[in-house]
């Protein structure tokens, strides 16, 4: 079937690309400890207020570039619309109607080509974004997600995109330019624009990025739908992993400054009335209301409940069709569109721009019905309140083909911007027939499903918004007509048909909800609206994924979901771990750390040490190891050293009896040479771990006691920290002593973030390869860790919620036996472990 997929479908072999996991806070020293302790609470304080203030101007910001947005579109479209309604005009009586559809084809193919070729400039701009973010602040970085080239083309090739006629969405490609500006501002620099440089040292750690990327996606809702709770709730609900109480405050004013900025300058433009406010965003609803002189009206009763359910059922349904259509499609493309010459995607968007243009040019002049105005006008109301002059209304009455006094009801939907097609099925009652409606919604569907994934910037919220309200303005009309519910309100059921195919397709319900209440301004809509949403969504989730958790998928992007199926718990740690790692000592030679950073593309190795039963021997002869092996007596708190601390302060006690009992236990754990635990353990035969990989052999090259010899643990170090040490020459010589290395302080390790330097790019010829750094002063000593035997829903948990790039598995005798990444918890590599697990039982 169509809504069906099987698994093989689901796992069948695609282009796949390597994606960069962000180093969150959790795998490095917290970047807070090191820069507030060395601050007083008057700098603490001013280090708030500043992210205060850079949370505010992130709002303010993505208002003005939904306002540049804004403005171009409704520009290039009044342009576009009133050339062609002039012609159409003109030639519907000399009959050189192919003239007016060339204008249309030439004014559509110049816009959209523009927009294809800035997606050529930064490819990351096609698309809405949402599933690119969504990535970020999942965990893993999308490479030029958040450029300032990616912002400039997503904002110029949208509004082309827009005016082009394409059914794409200005309001999606906002979460994403809301994002960028929130990743780029706090940082004070962007690798576009080199030479301008400001010395702000505040903000230098992912951390606080991921928090600002959080701020500006939600304000690019904010602005889109004049939602600042929606906003806040779509970043918490389908963007960040991991989510702290204080940034809760921060993302809302963020969303309240993009909102409230968009609506100033909107209003006053547009009104003259500056400080009016009476435009909160992009998308405006209007308000619903019925007329007052139908006494039967209401918006909505209880036993519209039911079919609001039956609604739900469909729009999940039609969602799940569309997501399959549009998922095929972009398998397509991926084989044979991708691969080839770039000028083959502009020659795509061109082409279905082209087939877009035809289509509603011919299916207004063919398939729509001329309608008296005077009903227009009566039943008009609505949007007479809404947008203040019978003049405005009239402009969104198209009269395409059809004589004097009528007007065309498909022109009205296909002729109009999205925005005011929606006004239209929401507010004007009895002006579109139900076979006007069937074939617009099929029309539109279908390509709407045809366009989203081009490469050119595109929404989905509102193509998405405008079929279903199609879908719920034609049940309503089916209603009033077969069935004789003279109660029903046509707006309401437009708005519950908008939100049923929206949540058929993004599956999103918390969010969505408040988003379509602020939008409405009804909070009566709140009860059918969450039903709807609930329904759709669980409908739809029979079938298939979301449409952006489609795509994610598809891109090979490794995204962890919120938990993992009750089956991996028969998987432990020591099942998915990698065994094999590739690690440093506390003191190395420069000559092994190029040699590990050049030869490895981890981003992070353990410190460790070997454990030897014949160190005494080695630290005679051998300065480097004799380092390291006093660094790990040094660190390590033994159980028999724990216990004679115990011991003594026990002995203080004043009870006799107690510290009897005390000598007499000491007496009886110490062993009879006195040899603390440690050393018995470093002389002990280590036996490593059994069955880890029982299908895997171990390499030729080595023995199974070197492929897990025994390493004691002492903590993580990032390949950036690496590669800083090098470049900045922070070592010693073999002569002298660890204590004449140079010290680096927090703001002179994350001087180049976000760009550290390539190991590949290092001129070796300044390194003295014999020289050693001591990599303990900027090493993560208390990374998150777990023992083998933990259940993986326990991992992963933990490395979700506490937002980690490293975990790392160490037995009980501090001995590290693996480590634990993000692709070791994907759902594809957990399910191929339960596989081996099953074989192996």
């Amino acid at each position: 079937t169509i809504l069906g997929e099987t698994h093989e479908e689901e796992d069948e072999i695609l282009p796949r690309k390597d994606y960069e996991s962000l180093d969150y806070d959790r795998c490095i020293n917290d970047p807070y400890l090191e820069v507030l302790e060395s601050m007083d609470n008057k700098k603490v304080q001013r280090y708030e207020a500043v992210k205060w203030v850079m949370v505010f101007a992130i709002g303010v910001c993505t208002g003005l570039v939904g306002l540049f947005v804004d403005f171009f579109v409704r520009l290039f479209t009044q342009l576009k619309f009133r050339v062609v309604q002039s012609s159409v005009e003109e030639c519907t009586e000399k009959g050189c109607l192919a003239l007016s559809l060339l204008e249309l084809l030439g004014f559509n193919l110049t816009f959209v080509f523009l927009a294809s070729l800035l997606v050529l400039i930064q490819p990351v701009a096609a698309g809405s974004g949402i599933p690119e973010i969504k990535c970020y602040l999942n965990g893993v970085k999308v490479p030029g997600v958040v450029r300032l080239r990616t912002v400039v083309c997503k904002a110029m090739g949208v509004l082309f995109s827009v005016a082009g006629g394409l059914f794409v969405g200005k309001e999606g490609p906002m979460i994403h330019s809301g994002a960028v500006v929130g990743a780029g501002l706090p940082q004070f620099q962007s690798i576009s624009l080199r030479k301008i440089q400001f010395n702000f040292p505040y903000f230098r750690s992912d951390r606080d990025k991921r928090d600002f990327v959080s701020a500006g996606a939600a304000a690019g809702v904010a602005a889109a739908f004049g939602a600042p709770i929606g906003g806040t709730l779509f970043s918490l609900e389908e963007g960040s992993s991991f989510w702290n109480q204080g940034l809760t405050w921060k993302v809302l004013f963020c969303s309240m400054a993009a909102t409230f900025t968009l609506n100033f300058f909107r209003s006053g433009i547009q009104f003259g009335s500056w400080g009016s406010f009476q435009l909160p965003g992009l998308l405006n609803f209007g308000e619903f209301k019925c007329s007052e002189s139908d006494k039967k009206c209401h918006l909505w009763t209880a036993v519209d409940l039911g079919f609001f359910i039956l609604m739900g059922i469909v729009g999940g349904l039609l969602g799940a069709t569309f997501n399959c259509l549009n998922k095929r499609l972009a398998k397509y493309r991926m084989r044979n569109v991708h691969p080839k010459p770039k000028l083959v995607r502009v020659l795509e968007s061109l082409l279905v721009s082209l087939t877009t243009t035809v289509v509603v040019f011919v299916a207004s002049m063919v398939l729509g019905e001329c309608r008296q105005m005077s009903s227009t006008s009566r039943s008009g109301n609505d949007t007479l309140s809404l947008q203040g002059t019978s003049e405005d209304v009239n402009s969104s009455i198209k009269t395409f083909f059809c004589p004097n006094e009528t007007y065309n009801d498909m022109a009205t939907l296909f002729f109009n911007p999205q925005e005011s097609a929606i006004l239209q099925l929401f507010h004007q009652d009895g002006t579109f027939s139900p076979v006007t409606l069937s074939l617009f919604f099929l029309l539109y569907f279908l390509l709407s499903c045809w366009t989203y994934g081009i490469s050119v910037p595109s929404g989905l919220f509102v193509p998405s918004l405008l079929c279903g309200a199609a879908f719920g303005r034609l049940v309503a009309n089916l209603l009033k007509s077969y069935i004789g519910l003279d109660h029903i309100y046509s707006g309401t059921f437009a708005l519950i048909g908008a939100a049923a195919f929206l949540g058929g397709v993004v599956r999103m319900t918390i969010s969505l909800t408040v988003i379509l209440i602020e939008s409405t301004n009804e909070i009566t809509y709140g009860l059918p609206i969450m039903i709807t949403l609930m329904v759709a969504k669980w409908t739809g989730d029979f079938f298939n994924k979301g449409i952006y958790d489609i795509h994610v998928n598809l891109r090979g992007v490794p995204l962890l979901e919120w938990e993992t199926e009750v089956e991996m718990d028969k998987l432990r740690a020591s099942d998915i771990m990698e065994p094999n790692l590739t690690y440093v000592y506390p003191h190395t030679r420069i000559q092994s750390l190029v040699s590990i950073l050049r030869t490895t593309v981890h981003h992070a190795f353990p410190v460790v040490t070997e454990n030897r039963g014949n160190e005494r021997e080695f630290m005679k002869g051998n300065q480097l190891i004799s380092n390291n092996i006093k660094f790990k007596k040094s660190s390590i708190l033994t159980r028999a050293g724990e216990q004679r601390k115990r011991s003594q302060s026990m002995k203080s006690y004043p009870s006799s009896e107690l510290r009897n009992m005390c000598d007499e236990h000491i007496a009886t754990e110490e062993p009879p040479e006195k040899e603390d635990l440690l050393q018995q353990m470093l002389e002990r035969r280590y036996t490593p771990y059994p069955n880890l990989y029982p299908d895997q052999s171990p390499s030729e090259e080595w023995t199974m006691e070197e492929r897990f010899r025994p390493l004691t643990f002492h903590g993580l170090i990032l390949r950036s920290q690496l590669v800083t040490l090098l470049v900045r020459g922070v070592c010693y010589s073999e002569s002298r002593s660890s204590a004449s290395q140079p010290r680096l302080s927090h703001a002179e390790m994350s001087e180049d973030y976000p760009r550290y330097p390539d190991i590949h790019d290092l001129d070796l010829t300044l390194l003295n390869p014999r020289m050693i750094v001591d990599v303990t002063p900027y090493m993560n000593p208390s990374p998150f860790a777990v023992s083998p035997n933990t259940h993986v829903s326990q991992v992963f948990n933990l490395f979700r919620t506490m937002g980690l790039r490293h975990l790392p598995v160490v037995n009980a005798v501090g001995e590290i036996v693996g480590i634990i990444t993000r692709h070791n918890l994907t759902h594809e590599f957990l399910q191929a472990r339960l596989r081996q697990h099953y074989q192996t039982i």
